[in-house]
């Protein structure tokens, strides 16, 4: 199949899914969205806050911080020489994830 036919049918079969979805009664962005249920809890903390709470804590270079709907931030920092993955829970605390 040519490159130029393949993306036409790519384009087609994406078309064809956002349609089906507004048949559907769902709007195209549910496809993609928040994997977060509709009861949870969304805290205003903001990725700046979070860095600053885990730095305070002794780590640096802290980075890739990503924000779960239980509001756990999660992310990586170097503490000691050492990479580790880090989790900051809403009450502050900052733990090496999985300990």
């Amino acid at each position: 199949m040519p490159k130029a036919r393949g993306q036409n049918w790519a384009r087609l079969s994406f078309v064809a899914a956002m349609l089906a979805l507004g048949a559907a009664g769902l709007p195209p962005s549910a496809a993609w969205a928040s994997p977060c249920e509709p009861t949870d809890k969304i805290d205003g903390s903001t990725v700046e806050m979070a860095r600053q709470k885990i730095e305070k804590a002794g780590y640096r270079q802290v980075r890739n911080l990503k924000k779960g709907c239980d509001n756990f931030w999660h992310g990586t920092a170097v503490k000691d020489g050492k990479t580790v993955n880090i989790v900051l829970s809403p009450q502050g605390n900052v733990m090496v994830e999985g300990d």
